[in-house]
């Protein structure tokens, strides 16, 4: 458990974040971490404003059994189907993370206080199934403060659009490339319209996209290093920062638009940035790489604990580092490709594997999730 001492010692630069007008949201949850008050204690001294989730966070976490033995029972007894157990248990503890985060939902307006849940990566190529998931999923849940997580496949841009104009507060994850990103944030108004045009009040819709930094300087790093010239090695490090600027930079035009300006009359609200997969890759890097070089107001950071206590240790907020660079980042991306390094197909890459790891974890939840339901001497499935 995190100290008085501890508190004092180490909310400077994560107060200095959240002052900055970025929300930090931890990208973790289990039912011990719920029912030990951890959670609770991250909102309280973390200043965590909100939580995501994806389907390798609930394959640790339901995987290794812990707080999940008398459902488990229940559910083996009730002989309930094995996606149908996996589900009771994602949505029972994103309702409990989405209760403890009540507050901070009610006083930001429900600008935080957020809650994520991934509709079933096998969807994700998908779309009438992703919708109807999306929606069950929001059934289940049954929180006002709960956001469904849609991958920004060619599939998914039509169902974000559709959960949106039905009400649904979208995530939109797996977003790689800044074309893709431009067409997640079309989407998004579209659904906007939608909503606006079947009477549905607008500033109850909320959304984020989440934009993924970490796995971009993971994929680009490993082909620079293949290269080997010293152009080539003088760019390690930026291609993943450079993409979230120029991403932020998208925003902005978005989000200035007419067609934006109509929607914010009616009282619609942004669809923020979020920086996903922080954490750093690379040992060599410092490990608050992705937090102290993407602080821009109206983003929000979604962090692993490690990186969010590394932060409150030594992070290096010392205001926005991000509008100011635009310029800088569209080099570095153009320096990247003359050497013969294609940003396309690094973005299409990239994603087709985020949605095959999801895919896979998912999976291997649903075996473990089996094998417990068996050895309570009922058949899952």
């Amino acid at each position: 458990m995190i100290t008085v001492t501890e508190v004092t010692a180490t909310a400077g630069a994560l107060k200095r974040l959240s002052d900055e007008g970025v929300s930090i949201w931890l990208d973790d949850l289990s039912r011990k971490r719920i029912e030990s008050g951890n959670l609770a204690e991250l909102v309280d001294t973390r200043n965590v404003v909100g939580v995501t989730t994806n389907p390798s966070i609930f394959q640790a976490a339901i995987g290794s059994g812990e707080g999940y033995e008398e459902q488990l029972a229940d559910l083996a007894v009730r002989r309930v189907t094995v996606d149908e157990a996996v589900r009771m248990m994602t949505t029972a503890d994103v309702r409990a993370a989405a209760d403890i985060l009540r507050p901070v939902h009610e006083a930001t307006g429900g600008r935080d206080g957020r809650v994520s849940i991934e509709v079933d990566p096998r969807l994700a190529h998908r779309t009438e199934a992703t919708i109807a998931e999306a929606r069950q999923l929001a059934w289940l849940v049954d929180r006002a403060n709960v956001m469904i997580k849609i991958p920004a496949t060619q599939a998914g841009l039509p169902a974000i659009t559709e959960v949106i104009g039905q009400g649904i507060s979208v995530n939109v994850t797996l977003i790689f490339s800044l074309e893709r990103y431009r067409e997640v944030m079309a989407a998004y108004l579209a659904g906007l319209e939608k909503a606006r045009a079947a009477g549905i009040d607008l500033a109850t819709i909320h959304s984020v996209a989440s934009f993924f930094v970490s796995r971009v300087d993971s994929e680009i790093d490993k082909r620079l290093t293949a290269v080997g010239t010293d152009e080539a090695l003088a760019l390690k490090g930026r291609a993943a920062l450079a993409n979230a600027r120029l991403a932020y930079e998208a925003y902005e035009d978005v989000f200035s638009s007419d067609r934006w300006t109509a929607l914010a009359a009616a009282g619609a609200t942004e669809q923020r940035p979020l920086w996903a997969s922080t954490g750093v890759k690379d040992p060599s890097y410092k490990d608050t790489l992705y937090v102290d070089e993407l602080v821009a107001p109206g983003t929000v950071n979604t962090m692993p604990e490690a990186t969010l206590n590394a932060t409150a240790d030594h992070g290096d907020i010392h205001g926005d580092t991000v509008t100011g660079g635009y310029a800088e980042a569209r080099a570095d991306l153009d320096a990247v490709e003359r050497l013969g390094i294609s940003y396309d197909v690094v973005v299409k890459q990239l994603e087709d594997e985020g949605v095959a790891k999801f895919e896979v974890a998912w999976q291997d939840l649903l075996d473990a999730v089996a094998k417990s339901l068996s050895s309570k001497g009922v058949d899952g499935e």
